[in-house]
């Protein structure tokens, strides 16, 4: 078989994987209530924390309340985005999941805890200290909840099981997307391009480069506006050739040309509203005129359902991008990250990792006319991007003189690569 067969049959394998151990979780009188926090993947990675916090303490996980007051404000339940039933029978040999607290706990007090960021097992051995004087604890957060790295292996593996296998979108999602990713195969193969180019992230980001003077006072106001963004005073230009900013959508057309696509590929534009529309997106079109999104793929009465549940419309987006010939994101994120770690899972499907800080450069150059589009330009990118673009490889570590708390934040998410616990590696891709 080939290494590439072996990979998936492996993959195979993990998905089937059973229960943590063979007796499975032991009956439990504690129960943890929790509220996921963020967008869709946040809250789909903090959610699989969860499960396998549950599993480490040995109580009972009580269905997640989904984020209603983030950016997005979508009031989707659970069940409107997940398929909760098959959520629970996934994962019925790892952890107890109920859909709602027992009536007579419902009135119960409830130990209020914040987990620490990134904690280990032992860490969770003292919370277990908790259930002695509640029944029920609550947690406010679920995001990054556990390391990315030594934990047990099968607690790393019940991460994968819950993402990959367990955590499944509601039937309307699964099917309008099957559709979507069907339609866009017929007419060849396409890339999925995560274009964060939308208003929250220019805000959050303080990258205004190329915009006009009253574009980037609005997005300045915005993120003075917004209490929980900590960081208001931030300098674009300095954002910017740190590789900080996602690349505009000019940019994206001039990188994707540098590396070998014509201008017959199609691409799906997997995002919310492109920051100043048309404006805008004409110069990436000007490239690749092949643009296609969901409101081209899908009938307005197909779409109707998931009129202002941007969850719901972020989950389109994610079963198109998984299932793209080639994924490329345009800025890092939770939604890049997921879909990079899901991609490594099925195969190490083709996910292309533009170097922002790199390009940034060469751009610089073009400004300058000290370089042009064409064969050196090419010849620059493609060597840039030779070993970005999804090859099989372990987790990096934190970044080189990190301490503390910064260093575990500065560590590759186990969630964008779970290799090894989760993938078996022999031989090249």
């Amino acid at each position: 078989m080939s290494s590439c067969g072996f990979l998936m049959a492996t993959v195979i394998m993990l998905v089937s994987h059973q229960p943590t151990d063979i007796l499975g979780p032991i009956e439990s009188d504690r129960y943890m209530t929790v509220r996921s926090n963020g967008g869709l993947n946040q809250m789909r990675t903090g959610i699989c924390d969860m499960i396998a916090v549950a599993r480490l303490v040995n109580a009972t996980l009580v269905i997640p309340q989904l984020d209603k007051r983030s950016f997005w404000q979508d009031t989707s339940t659970f069940k409107d985005i997940f398929n909760e039933p098959g959520f629970i029978k996934a994962l019925e040999g790892d952890v107890h999941i109920v859909s709602d607290l027992p009536e007579s706990l419902q009135s119960a007090p409830r130990a209020r805890k914040h987990f620490t960021s990134w904690s280990g097992a032992s860490y969770y051995e003292d919370v277990k200290e908790l259930w002695k004087d509640h029944k029920v604890v609550h947690v406010p957060k679920s995001d990054s909840r556990l390391a990315n790295n030594g934990l047990p292996i099968d607690i790393q593996r019940l991460r994968c099981r819950c993402l990959y296998q367990a955590l499944r979108f509601s039937d309307p999602i699964e099917d309008l997307g099957k559709k979507l990713v069907e339609r866009l195969k017929s007419r060849g193969k396409f890339i999925a391009l995560h274009l964060r180019y939308e208003k929250d992230m220019l805000a959050f980001t303080g990258c205004t480069y190329g915009l006009s003077e009253s574009e980037a006072d609005e997005l300045r106001i915005m993120r003075e506006k917004t209490s929980h963004w900590k960081l208001k005073d931030i300098n674009s230009t300095e954002q910017r050739s740190g590789g900080n900013c996602p690349l505009t959508p000019h940019e994206v057309g001039m990188f994707l040309r540098a590396m070998g696509y014509t201008k017959s590929t199609w691409i799906y534009i997997a995002a919310g509203e492109i920051y100043g529309g048309d404006k805008y997106i004409s110069k990436l079109r000007s490239y690749f005129p092949n643009l296609v999104s969901k409101e081209v793929l899908a009938t307005k009465e197909e779409l109707e359902k998931f009129k202002n549940h941007a969850s719901q419309v972020a989950a389109l987006d994610y079963i198109i991008s998984v299932e793209s010939d080639v994924f490329i994101p345009s800025h890092s994120g939770n939604m890049a990250r997921a879909v990079e770690g899901h991609r490594r899972f099925l195969g190490h499907r083709k996910t292309l990792t533009p170097d922002r800080r790199g390009l940034v450069e060469l751009f610089g150059l073009l400004e300058k006319g000290e370089l042009t589009e064409g064969p050196k330009l090419s010849s620059l990118v493609t060597k840039m991007h030779k070993y970005r673009q999804g090859a099989p490889r372990k987790r990096y570590a934190s970044l080189p003189g990190s301490k503390g708390r910064t260093r575990l934040r500065t560590e590759e998410s186990f969630y964008e690569n779970p290799f090894p616990e989760c993938i078996c590696l022999t031989g090249k891709h």
